[in-house]
Formats: structure tokens, sequence, C-alpha cells
């Protein structure tokens, strides 16, 4: 059981590393973060009460692990801290599938 789930899981990161490469597509990823609100707190291209897209995409531009490390921000609701200084719950992301999660992941990364 312990070998199906490493290997399940390594299935789950090739395919969004893979399609971080691969191209997102750009209108379903601002249509799920839409869906989600992360636009409240996120800008496109400007800091809002988070760091803008583009920030978090040059953030972790050329780091191997950035699509592991996003999506575990995105789906286990950590501790963040907002440009005023306070912290809350960054929300966990809804989606229907792996390869929703992986596009949106793509997305951000190619702001």
């Amino acid at each position: 059981m312990k070998l199906i789930t490493k290997i399940a899981s390594l299935s789950i990161a090739a395919a969004l590393s893979a399609s971080a490469y691969a191209g997102a597509d750009v209108d379903a990823g601002k249509a799920t973060l839409k869906q989600n609100n992360c636009l409240k707190c996120h800008g496109m291209e400007k800091d809002k009460d988070a760091p803008s897209f583009k920030k978090l995409s040059a953030k972790w531009k050329g780091k191997s692990d950035a699509s592991a490390k996003l999506k575990t921000h995105l789906t286990t609701g950590p501790k963040v801290k907002l440009e005023d200084g306070s912290e809350e719950e960054h929300k966990k992301i809804k989606v229907k599938d792996d390869a929703e999660l992986a596009n949106v992941i793509a997305f951000i990364l190619e702001q």
C-alpha cells in the first residue's frame, strides 16, 4: 500500500512539473483564480494584501521544486503574512481535478 501511495505521489508530482513547462491554459487559469477569490488578495501585476502573481512567479522562477511547493501552499492552507503584517490561513484552492490544479500552478509560474 505504501508503494502504491508513493507511486501515485510521484505521478502527480511529475504531471505538475511537466504541465508547468507545457504552457498554461490562460483563460482556464484566470477562471479558476476568480472562482476561488484569489484575486481578492493577489493582483495579477500589482500587490494587494498579498504579493502579485507576477511577483510570485519571479520568486519561483528557475526553482525545480516550484510546482511542488505551490501545490502544497494551495492545498494545505498554511499561515501567511499579509502586507499589513497580520497573519491568516491561506484559503485552500477548490479544483475539480489534478489537471486543473496543475494548470493554475503553471499559470502562476508563467506570469
